[in-house]
C-alpha cells in the first residue's frame, strides 16, 4: 500500500525531505511508521516528541494505515 508522509520542522531537517511517498506493508501502523521515521533520522529525533496525524486527524493511539493515507509528523512547536 502506498502512504504519504509530510515532515514538519525538525523531522524534514532530519531525513532531509518535506513529504515522502511510502510503499508500506498492509499490517503498518502509525507505531510502525514513526519507527521507520526515527530510523531514518539517524538518531536526530531520539529526544523529540512527535504528534502524529492520519488524514489531518491527530491520532494518540497507534493506528492501522490504509493505502492512500497521508501521515504528518509534528514536533513540538518552535518560535522565538
Amino acid at each position: 500500500m502506498k502512504v504519504l508522509v509530510k515532515c514538519f520542522s525538525q523531522v524534514k531537517y532530519a531525513i532531509g525531505k518535506s513529504e515522502l511517498a511510502l510503499d508500506l506493508n498492509p499490517e503498518t501502523t502509525t507505531a510502525d511508521l514513526e519507527t521507520m521515521i526515527r530510523e531514518k533520522s539517524a538518531g536526530a529525533l531520539d529526544d523529540v516528541t512527535l504528534r502524529i496525524a492520519v488524514n489531518k486527524h491527530y491520532v494518540i493511539e497507534p493506528v492501522l494505515l490504509e493505502d492512500g493515507d497521508e501521515v504528518a509528523f509534528i514536533p513540538p512547536v518552535q518560535g522565538g
